[in-house]
């Protein structure tokens, strides 16, 4: 079989659509994948996957690009903290964190709100469509490296679990729920005020993102925000019914 029709096979058993993602960016990763895997074309490599569990979650968790870290450009969640949140906050606040892979932005934006309102007054979603990333971040344990570029003031949210990992506090992890949510395919949150969706825009194709634009504008309340990475500036943002406030910030216009 040729690239496309495999893409076609992989849509059909997983229900990512690749094709959705930049077609040289993406077609790299897998036949890098393939290579690795000792596989000599699409076909043997497709066989493969519908008999091998293991090599199947290692080529879903390697193809949806699971890289993040607590506070990722930090100077940006500092504008949300001083600039954004102070005018938004309040109770029954509903916020999504989007394609949150392995939980370190779901936290950061808990440890942020927890300056301005007990957490239990907030709905904090988080979803990605990786089972594996999921269970991660449920768990909530962390490596010593991944935490080192955590403000100070977060640091009692986490506690030592032995010589190499700490875990997040009950505290955060109880007031996030975490679920699976394929962007492309499954149904948005509604009337959400705050939707963070960093670092991963970036790797659709133009289609894609217009109708992620779209679909985030209609899961947005009134006023809602959307939050995006350093590296995904909305082009012509009143396009899709959005105005921007702040670099990276996009609030929800009327119609």
């Amino acid at each position: 079989m040729n690239y496309d029709e495999f893409l076609q096979k992989i849509f059909n058993l997983t229900g990512i659509d690749l094709s959705l993602y930049k077609e040289k960016q993406m077609k790299r990763r897998v036949d890098s994948f393939i290579a690795n895997n000792n596989c000599k074309n699409y076909d043997v490599f497709y066989e493969t996957l519908t008999k091998d569990t293991k090599i199947y979650r290692e080529f879903l968790k390697y193809i949806t690009i699971n890289v993040t870290e607590f506070f990722r450009n930090l100077e940006q969640w500092m504008i949300l903290k001083n600039e954004i949140l102070p005018k938004i906050i309040k109770k029954n606040m509903k916020i999504w964190s989007a394609a949150c892979s392995t939980g370190e932005e779901a936290y950061s934006l808990a440890m942020l709100l927890s300056d301005f309102i007990d957490l239990r007054e907030i709905n904090i979603i988080a979803t990605d469509i990786d089972d594996v990333v999921l269970e991660k971040a449920k768990k909530g344990i962390y490596s010593n490296k991944s935490i080192e570029k955590i403000p100070e003031e977060y640091m009692k949210y986490f506690a030592k679990l032995d010589e190499n990992n700490f875990v997040i506090s009950e505290e955060l992890r109880k007031n996030i729920v975490f679920k699976k949510h394929n962007l492309l395919l499954d149904k948005y949150p509604d009337s959400v005020d705050l939707i963070v969706c960093r670092n991963v825009l970036i790797y659709f194709n133009d289609k894609a993102k217009e109708e992620i634009y779209k679909k985030f504008y209609s899961s947005l309340s009134t006023d809602g925000i959307l939050f995006v990475g350093s590296t995904e500036q909305i082009i012509f943002p009143y396009k899709y019914n959005f105005a921007p406030i702040k670099t990276f910030f996009y609030k929800k216009i009327s119609k």
